[in-house]
This record gives structure tokens, sequence and C-alpha cells, in this order.
């Protein structure tokens, strides 16, 4: 099936159509969780840097082994890079997951003194942290909200539920910034990303099961979608 065009939206519309997305959201799928395991601001900087290009699932598996291997940033800025690939073989990209978590606890203890720093700018001086990354980590370990972490589903999702025609994230991130409220921006780093893995699919977004499909843009309009019968 050919994808039709999703109808561009006017900012008031996409500021009603936001609220009522982060209604429905927030009902369907309650407090935020976050999906990695960790410990401590650290371990969480580490999981996430880890989790680019594959998922939760499989960083929680190969977590537990680094983290007892290498329990802080001065351990890990000591680590021999070929110990640290083998220990995030598993996550691919593992030979630059390995320099860039490496570097990263060099500069957190050479600079920061073996903490994570806790602002946007000194997050995203560090190798493997763009701003999905920061966002996530200040958030969720610093209870500190400056924007919405925009990844492969977040990126989806705006474009489909018309918040967004950009495609570049810090763009993105900009325009969701601008139609959802401040005090949910916190909760769409996981809301956004949670309904894109469960309903919300690249290839055939569950549209006939989706809570926002009377609203969205986009509805039956993607790929594959699911209709109704």
């Amino acid at each position: 099936m050919p994808q039709e065009p999703i109808p561009m939206l006017d900012d008031a519309e996409r500021r009603r159509l936001a609220g009522l997305y982060a209604e429905r959201l927030e009902a369907a799928y309650g407090d935020p969780e976050p999906a990695l395991h960790f410990g401590d601001p650290w371990e969480l900087l580490i999981a996430v840097i880890l989790s680019a290009q594959t998922t939760d699932a499989a960083v929680n598996k190969a977590t537990p082994a680094l983290f007892a291997a290498y329990p802080d940033a001065a351990a890990l800025a000591e680590a021999e890079q070929e110990d640290v690939e083998a220990l995030v073989h598993s996550l691919g990209f593992f030979r630059q997951k390995a320099r860039s978590i490496i570097a990263t606890a060099k500069i957190v203890v050479t600079e920061y003194g073996g903490e994570v720093p806790s602002t946007m700018e000194d997050l995203t001086r560090l190798p493997g942290v763009a701003r999905k990354t920061a966002n996530i980590v200040l958030g969720t370990a610093f209870g500190v909200v400056v924007g919405i972490a925009v990844d492969t589903h977040v990126h989806r999702l705006a474009h489909r539920l018309g918040l967004s025609a950009e495609k570049n994230p810090d763009k993105i991130e900009r325009d969701l910034m601008k139609v959802f409220p401040r005090q949910v921006w916190y909760r769409m780093n996981f809301d956004l990303i949670t309904h894109g893995r469960a309903v919300c699919d690249a290839k055939r977004p569950a549209c006939d099961g989706c809570f926002l499909a009377d609203i969205c843009p986009s509805a039956f309009r993607v790929g594959r979608a699911v209709r109704p019968s």
C-alpha cells in the first residue's frame, strides 16, 4: 500500500492535539518507568550510551557483567579496549561503544571528580552523548527536565502525529517542546517510545487498536497500517 501524505497542521492544531495525546498516553501507560536497569547516575549514563541501535532488553543483559567488572568511572577509565569490547559485543557497534564509554569515563574522572555532570552542556561534551541521552540522564537521574529525548520511535511518532515535519532530531525536539506543556516533557521521554514500540510500529502500525487513531492525522495512511475488518 503506498503511503498517503500526512496532512500539515497549524500551530494551534498541533498544540490542541498534543494536549489530547499527552492525556491519553498518561492514561494508558501510567507513571513513567525506565526500561533500562541501573543503580546510580553513572550506570544510567553508560546504559543509555550503550542502548543506541539496540534494545533496552539487550543492554540489560550486558550491563551486569560490565558493571561488575568496572563498578565506577575510575575503574572503566583504566580498562583495556579489548576487554570492554568483549563485554558489550552483543550490543552491536561494540568497538565504537567501548571507545565511547571508556573515553567518557576518563573525562568524568579527570574533569568531574568521578561524578556524572548534571547539565545539558556538560553531558553533551561526553563521547557518545547527544541531547537524547542527556535528556534521559538529566530527567531520570537528577530530576532536571530541559527537553524531550528524540530517538527513532519519537522521530517516527512526531511525524505521524502531525507534530513535526523536521528530520533533524534537535529540530524535532524543539517542535515537540513548543506543543507539549512543560510539565509532561519528562513523561514524553517514555510514553512516546513505549507507544512506538507497542503500537505505532515502523512498518505495520496497529491503527485499529490504537487509542489515538480517532485524532491521529496519519491513522490508516501509513505503509501497511492495520485496518478494521
